[in-house]
């Protein structure tokens, strides 16, 4: 027969304090983000830098190949 002790408790305290902790990282790195973007050290993401490159190239593809 097993019963659960308090080390199940403490084992969820434990995980709400690292779900916790995760929450503040989190929030921290908004913050530190926002404060880069509001003295202007926003970067646009690579993601969008290669659409726009596929999106031109096609463009000319297209008018090359189209015409």
């Amino acid at each position: 027969m097993t019963t659960s002790g308090p080390s199940d408790r403490s084992e969820r305290s434990e995980r709400g304090t690292e779900r916790q902790n995760w929450v503040e990282r989190r929030r921290e790195k908004i913050r530190a983000e926002v404060d880069r973007n509001r003295r202007g050290e926003y970067t646009v993401p690579t993601w969008v830098l290669a659409l726009a490159l596929v999106l031109i190239v096609g463009g000319w593809l297209a008018l090359i190949f189209l015409s």
